[in-house]
C-alpha cells in the first residue's frame, strides 16, 4: 500500500452521531490488536471496552476528529478542551489528547499524521498553549511517534493509576 496516497486522500472531519458505533468498535480493535503485539500484558475488561465505545459521552466533553477514505472511517482522535470534563491535561490552558486511534487495516500506513495536523490545528484555534498526552508505560514506539512530532517527555504529568501507569508527554506552542 502506498501510504503517501492514503494520507493525502485521508479527509479529516468532526465525527457526527452517526459514526459514533464505528468509532467505538475502531477504538476496541486497535487499541486491543496493538497492545495484544506490543504488550501482550494489557488485558482491556469489559469496563474499559464499554468506555471506549461510549463515543457519544467523548463528543459531549471534547472534540472528536475522525478520518475518512473512500467514505469509511478509519482512524479517530478525541481532543478535549482546557477544564473539559474528563480532561487528564496537567497544565493549565493546555488541550488534552486522546483515544488516537486507526482502523487495524490501514496500521502503519501514516493515518495518524492527518488525525494529529488536524488536533493540533484546532488546539491552536483555540489559544491553548500547549496539548498533553498520555502513553502507557512500555509503549515506546508511541513514545517516539509523539516525539517526532515535537512532543516531549514531562514526567510531572505522569498517572500512576490503579491498573496502568500512564506517562506524561507534552507539545508547547510558541506564542508570536
Amino acid at each position: 500500500m502506498d501510504t503517501r496516497h492514503v494520507v493525502e486522500r485521508a479527509l479529516v472531519r468532526e465525527a457526527r452521531p452517526e459514526d459514533d458505533a464505528v468509532v467505538g468498535e475502531l477504538l476496541v480493535d486497535a487499541f486491543l490488536t496493538q497492545y495484544a503485539k506490543k504488550l501482550p500484558e494489557v488485558v482491556y475488561g469489559d469496563e474499559r471496552k464499554r468506555e471506549l465505545r461510549d463515543v457519544a459521552s467523548r463528543r459531549k466533553a471534547a472534540t472528536v476528529l475522525v478520518a475518512e477514505l473512500d467514505g469509511q472511517v478509519v482512524g479517530t482522535v478525541a481532543l478535549f478542551k482546557p477544564g473539559a470534563p474528563g480532561s487528564e491535561a496537567w497544565l493549565p490552558n493546555a488541550a488534552d489528547l486522546r483515544g488516537l486511534a486507526t482502523a487495524v487495516s490501514h496500521h502503519g500506513t501514516g493515518l495518524a499524521q492527518p488525525l494529529l495536523d488536524a488536533a493540533e490545528a484546532r488546539a491552536r484555534e483555540w489559544g491553548v498553549d500547549a496539548v498533553c498526552l498520555h502513553v502507557r508505560r512500555g509503549a515506546e514506539g508511541v513514545g517516539r511517534m509523539y516525539q517526532r512530532r515535537g512532543f516531549v517527555r514531562e514526567p510531572v504529568g505522569d498517572l500512576d493509576l490503579p491498573t496502568v501507569f500512564l506517562e506524561g508527554y507534552v507539545l508547547r506552542f510558541k506564542k508570536d
